[in-house]
């Protein structure tokens, strides 16, 4: 391994690690990004070897890779934290166990790409981030959470747009993201999404994508929610979609709806719409018009001789946030694409929660999370 390229350790053998994760590394392999993958951890040496199998194909590795987990007969993830050729870990495992072992991996002197959410509420995301802050960022270690949303180019040129006042200060908004969940869907048939142990089920674990929207796009903080939620299919339990009012500290107010209860899927969609004093953006997910998912951004500016623009955009959020990880532990933070800030991450939780627990009631976002 050369002084320029960065070893990683990917801790999780699921879906996500498989399908995601992996052809984005084999993406900026290709585009001369200096990453390797060195190691894989899972529970189960079945999974992690599986893992190892596929990241040989999709990396088109010359040997295999060192495959670690808990069985009593292999070495676990003690002894691939201790490896010092391995600079950084891609943490891809149940929400319920990542905390314990960010910190673990910290504590270590390892760098660390955790998926989101941060943790399972505010009070552990919060005590999560407390600890990263006294006791291993002073150290120069850096610690990301994967929020792939926050560096798709399409989101962030909304909020480029948005920013630089191109739709005159924003009023009031929409968004809207209905998803279809069935009980055959791979997703719904990992365990630990079917029997969840945190709060909200799919709205915490894929409703923080959508709350990761409005914090990028929008120009000033959200401060208030006021929202109920309800269990429209009793698999999707403890709570399938909620509606919320949102205040910004600017004044500008808008209203949130998430579902993962739509009937079928014809009634899925993913769509934002930011009405400004001068014109108004609208953001959605969908095949554009040349046939291929991604996202598109349409804004019409101007009062009198309003001037539409469109642009589509392909999906590369998690290439961009595994690059930008290893630029800013390569070059430095100061020298990187400014992402994946956990503090960031703790108040996507925030509006969840806040939405979750609210029954119409406005709850006081910095409140919460000064109270947790």
């Amino acid at each position: 391994m050369s002084s320029t390229e960065l070893s990683v350790a990917i801790l999780g053998a699921g879906i996500w690690a498989k399908e995601a994760d992996l052809p984005a590394i084999g993406a900026l392999q290709a585009a001369q990004v200096p990453i390797k993958v060195a190691a894989v951890y899972s529970r189960s040496t079945s999974s992690a070897s599986a893992l190892a199998e596929a990241a040989q194909q999709s990396l088109k590795l010359d040997s295999g890779l060192a495959v670690y987990s808990d069985a009593p007969d292999r070495e676990g993830l003690d002894e691939l934290l201790a490896r010092s050729d391995i600079q950084a870990v891609i943490v891809v495992l149940p929400l319920g166990q990542q905390p314990e072992i960010v910190i673990k991996a910290l504590k270590a002197g390892k760098h660390v790409l955790s998926e989101k959410p941060v943790a399972k509420d505010v009070k552990a995301a919060l005590e999560l981030i407390k600890t990263y802050e006294t006791e291993y960022k002073p150290k120069g270690l850096i610690w990301r959470v994967a929020e792939n949303f926050e560096c798709e180019p399409g989101i962030r040129a909304a909020a480029d747009a948005i920013h630089s006042g191109k739709i005159g200060k924003v009023a009031f908004f929409r968004l809207s993201v209905v998803n279809y969940t069935d009980q055959e869907s791979r997703w719904y048939k990992t365990s630990w999404r079917t029997v969840p142990d945190y709060q909200g089920g799919f709205l915490l674990d894929g409703g923080v994508h959508s709350m990761a929207v409005l914090r990028i796009i929008l120009p000033s903080p959200v401060v208030s929610v006021s929202g109920h939620a309800s269990l429209t299919k009793p698999y999707l339990l403890p709570h399938d979609s909620i509606q919320s009012v949102v205040a910004l500290d600017s004044g500008a107010h808008g209203l949130v709806e998430l579902s993962f209860a739509a009937p079928n899927s014809a009634r899925g969609e993913s769509f934002t719409v930011v009405t400004g004093t001068e014109g108004f953006l609208e953001l959605s997910f969908g095949k554009n018009e040349a046939g291929v998912y991604g996202w598109t951004v349409r804004t019409v500016a101007g009062t009198k001789d309003p001037k539409e623009e469109k642009q589509s955009y392909k999906v590369q959020g998690i290439e961009n946030e595994i690059k930008w990880f290893v630029e800013a532990i390569l070059n430095g933070e100061q020298n990187a694409v400014s992402i994946g800030e956990p503090r960031g991450a703790l108040r996507d939780v925030a509006l969840i929660q806040a939405a979750l627990t609210s029954g119409g009631t406005p709850v006081d976002i910095k409140k919460l999370v000064e109270e947790a």
